[in-house]
């Protein structure tokens, strides 16, 4: 397994497919997930001649269960270790859910050179709990009660994620995977239980409105309208508004998990971006 061990002793496991002198594509993956849920993207990517990586967040999948460390100034910090051990530049960064919110952090701080490109999927920026400078938010209730449902019953809790809301088979004609629900099942459960815990306040109530507003690069921002997770209206399109190269891409109808249910439109419209 490749792993890097970060200055606290967290181990951060990853994956590095392709030459090394390759364009480097690095994917951030959403919460409770792991680099698995990258892996359409990875095997089509490194067909296209790119050189792609994607590690596990701290507290899960294969990469330490740490209790502490579980935000996103961390999170961005892991992401800049791996980044130098590697020796990684001009690299396209691309981040779903939390992944997203994890990107526009470390992009926003990143080492000149080090960043070509980033893309946002579905992602969390600017900020999701409602408040008074967000009233358009989820109310803090929802994030307390996935919270109460984790520390209930974490694996029913993740079934009944991916079965329902995620990927949108809880629509009418959705055609439901099992596999999938599966899939996302097993990734969750790999991970640990106070790092998930830790990690909806992260996704929730991290506001990432100044990186937003720092990063200079080519930001592209796809997203999904019928997304019952992380809600369009107040995602995607002020998350443009506050960039200063940023390009909206609405997908009717898509769900939050369409990297997965719609792998071959995403990655198609990834390499669009990537390669102009």
């Amino acid at each position: 397994m490749s792993t890097i061990t970060t200055k606290d002793g967290t181990e951060i496991f990853y994956k590095d497919w392709g030459a090394e002198d390759a364009q480097p594509i690095m994917f951030h993956h959403g919460w409770p997930l792991s680099a698995d849920d990258w892996d359409s993207q990875m095997l089509f990517f490194l067909g296209e001649g790119y050189r792609v990586i994607a590690h596990d967040r701290r507290g899960h999948g294969r990469s330490s269960q740490t209790d502490t460390g579980n935000e996103m100034d961390t999170y961005a910090a892991d992401v800049a270790e791996l980044v130098a051990a590697l020796d990684l530049r001009n690299v396209v960064h691309v981040g779903h859910s939390t992944g997203g919110g994890e990107v526009a952090h470390y992009v926003a701080r990143a080492e000149p050179g080090r960043v070509a490109k980033a893309v946002l999927i579905g992602a969390v920026p600017p900020v999701m709990v409602k408040s008074e400078k967000n009233p358009g938010g989820l109310p803090i209730e929802v994030f307390d009660g996935f919270r109460a449902a984790l520390a209930a019953n974490r694996a029913q809790f993740y079934h009944d994620v991916p079965a329902g809301p995620f990927y949108g088979f809880n629509r009418e004609g959705a055609t439901v995977s099992q596999g999938v629900i599966d899939n996302w099942w097993r990734q969750g459960m790999m991970g640990g239980a106070k790092a998930h815990y830790d990690c909806i306040k992260a996704f929730s109530e991290t506001d990432f409105t100044e990186d937003l507003k720092q990063i200079e690069v080519p930001v592209l921002v796809m997203h999904g309208t019928d997304d019952q997770i992380v809600p369009y209206e107040d995602s995607a399109p002020l998350s443009v508004k506050l960039l200063k190269n940023g390009t909206l891409k609405s997908y009717d109808g898509f769900p939050h998990g369409m990297c997965t249910t719609h792998a071959e439109v995403i990655n198609r419209a990834l390499l669009a971006f990537i390669k102009g």
